[in-house]
């Protein structure tokens, strides 16, 4: 089985995807850990994509598909993967298709994190990690008790080149101008699943469970 995790920047796809791949026990595919990976390997591609990333833009199609295809290739992606950030426009949808149709296989569902805007912006802009134990925290929605300051270690609290909030609106603009046609086109081919994602996390884990748990039923009979 193939599912797509889509959301906007600040959806919670990650939180979920994680959730997920230990119910499922698909290989969690995440774009932005791709990108990081090369990033931290001193890799042309991994410096390309980070040049667009901190500009809050898309990175080119061409160098997303290049990561996706090589990781889902890999053994451990056989029995399925659960694609995280990965397709975000349909040029790229198209290319994910072409590929696992050489591998007669198909995307079963797609799964649409739905969060207003205004909730993505407090929660990108206002994203703190840790720099020595990379616990997370939230300005607006769970700060840490001391400012800028880990609960958990007592390490220096830091925000992502690409987490400002002039950035935030930019990266959700990009979003809802290049991303938004995938939830007509996936809506279109009957593999949508559209879950309210500004709910609690757990809420909604179990909504996007139960959600696939029904499709199931229903693509079985």
């Amino acid at each position: 089985m193939d599912i797509i995790l889509l959301g906007a920047p600040g959806a919670g796809k990650g939180t979920q995807a994680k959730v997920l791949e230990e119910h499922t026990g698909l290989v969690h595919v995440a774009s932005g850990d791709l990108f990081r990976a090369a990033l931290r390997q001193g890799t042309e591609l991994g410096m390309l994509a980070k040049s667009y990333m901190d500009r809050g833009s898309l990175v080119p199609d061409e160098v997303v598909i290049r990561m996706i295809i090589e990781r889902i290739s890999q053994p451990d992606c056989v029995e399925g993967v659960l694609f995280d950030g990965f397709p975000r426009t349909s040029d790229q949808a198209r290319a994910l298709e072409r590929e696992l149709s050489t591998q007669q296989r198909k995307i079963d569902y797609v799964l649409y994190l739905r969060v207003p805007e205004d909730v993505l912006l407090r929660r990108i802009a206002g994203r703190q990690t840790c720099k020595t134990c990379g616990s997370t925290y939230n300005v607006y929605y769970f700060p840490s008790k001391r400012p800028d300051t880990c609960d958990e270690c007592g390490g220096r609290l830091y925000q992502r080149s690409d987490d400002t909030m002039e950035t935030a609106r930019h990266r959700l603009e990009v979003y809802f101008a290049q991303t938004m046609p995938l939830i007509e086109y996936y809506r279109e081919q009957g593999s949508l699943l559209e879950i309210d994602g500004q709910r609690e996390i757990s809420l909604v884990t179990d909504a996007m469970i139960q959600a696939l748990s029904r499709a199931g039923s229903r693509s079985s009979r």
